[in-house]
C-alpha cells in the first residue's frame, strides 16, 4: 500500500490561487458598486468638474479679451501663444486633481466616522489593500471623467479670435500622462484621507486646494517660473505640476514644459510613493 504525501507547495498554491480569485472578485464588485454610485450622480459629478473651469474660462478667455485687456502669453512677442492655449492643460489638470482628491478622500472619511461602512468592508475576506487599490481606481475613474468634461468647456467658451490651439501632438504621451494623473490624484486623495479628521475637513481647500491651484502651474508653465527660482523649484512638490506639464507636452508642445522623462518620472514615482503611504495609512487608520 502506497501513502502520497502532500507537497506543502501544492497545498498552499490553491490556497494562494483562492485568496487571489477572493480578492479579484471583491476588488471586481466594489468597483462595479461604485461605478453604478457614479452613474446615478453623473449630474452632479459633471457639474462640480464643470463649474470653476467653466469660471475661469469665461473670466480669462471671454471677459477680459472684451474689455481689452488680454493678450498673448508672452506680451507682444511674435507667434506668442495666446493665454487660453496655456489655460487649458492647466484647468484639464487641476479639475483631475480635485476630483480625483475628494471622490477618495470624502466617502472615505465618512466610511470610517459616521457610516461605519469601513469596518463591515474590512471584515471581508481579502487584504486591505485590496479596497484601499479599489477606491484609488474608482476615484481615477473619476477623475478621468472629470477632466474630459473640461475639453468642450475650454474649447468653446472663449471671446472672437482669442480660441485656445489645443491639439492632441502625440497619442501616447496624452493617453500615458493623462492616466497617470488620474491615479496620482486619486493615491492623493486617499492619502489625505487617512491623514485628516473628518471634523478638519473644512480646512482642505485652505490647507490643500488653494495652494494645488496656486501654485500648481494652472495658469501659466512651469518655466515662465524661472524669473523666480526659488518658487520654480519649490512648486516642485506640487503634484498638479507634472500633471499640468505632461498636458502641455502632449497638447501644447509650442508651449515650453519640462522635459517629458521628468514629469513622466514624477508622475509614476508619485503613484508609487504616495499609492504606498496611502496604503500602509489606510492598515492603519482601519485597524486602529
Amino acid at each position: 500500500m502506497t501513502t502520497t504525501i502532500a507537497s506543502p507547495t501544492a497545498t498552499a498554491t490553491p490556497a494562494r490561487s483562492g485568496r487571489l480569485s477572493t480578492g479579484l472578485h471583491t476588488f471586481a464588485a466594489l468597483l462595479s458598486r461604485d461605478l453604478r454610485v457614479t452613474r446615478r450622480q453623473l449630474g452632479s459629478l459633471v457639474l462640480r468638474a464643470v463649474m470653476q473651469p467653466l469660471a475661469f474660462t469665461f473670466g480669462f478667455a471671454y471677459v477680459l479679451p472684451k474689455i481689452g485687456l488680454a493678450g498673448g502669453f508672452g506680451g507682444d512677442q511674435p507667434g506668442a501663444p495666446k493665454f487660453t492655449t496655456v489655460l487649458v492643460p492647466g484647468l484639464v489638470a487641476i479639475t483631475i486633481a480635485v476630483q480625483g482628491i475628494t471622490a477618495v478622500m470624502i466617502p472615505l472619511l465618512m466610511e470610517l466616522t459616521y457610516t461605519k461602512q469601513m469596518e463591515d468592508r474590512a471584515l471581508a475576506p481579502v487584504p486591505l489593500w485590496v479596497i484601499a487599490a479599489q477606491k484609488i481606481v474608482s476615484a481615477a475613474i473619476q477623475a478621468m471623467l472629470a477632466g474630459l468634461v473640461v475639453f468642450p468647456v475650454v474649447l468653446l467658451v472663449h471671446a472672437g479670435g482669442q480660441a485656445p490651439d489645443v491639439h492632441v501632438h502625440d497619442w501616447p504621451l496624452f493617453v500615458t500622462t493623462f492616466g497617470l494623473a488620474c491615479l496620482l490624484a486619486a493615491c492623493t486623495g486617499l492619502l489625505l484621507g487617512t491623514l485628516f479628521d473628518v471634523q478638519k475637513v473644512q480646512h482642505l481647500f485652505a490647507a490643500v486646494i488653494t495652494p494645488l491651484t496656486v501654485l500648481g502651474c494652472v495658469y501659466f508653465p512651469w518655466s515662465a517660473l524661472k524669473a523666480v527660482p526659488w518658487l520654480q523649484y519649490l512648486t516642485l512638490l506640487n503634484p498638479v505640476v507634472y500633471m499640468g506639464e505632461g498636458l502641455r507636452a502632449s497638447l501644447t508642445p509650442e508651449v515650453g514644459h519640462m522635459p517629458v522623462w521628468a514629469f513622466l518620472l514624477a508622475e509614476a514615482g508619485g503613484v508609487v510613493l504616495l499609492g504606498g503611504l496611502a496604503l500602509r495609512n489606510f492598515r492603519r487608520r482601519v485597524l486602529g
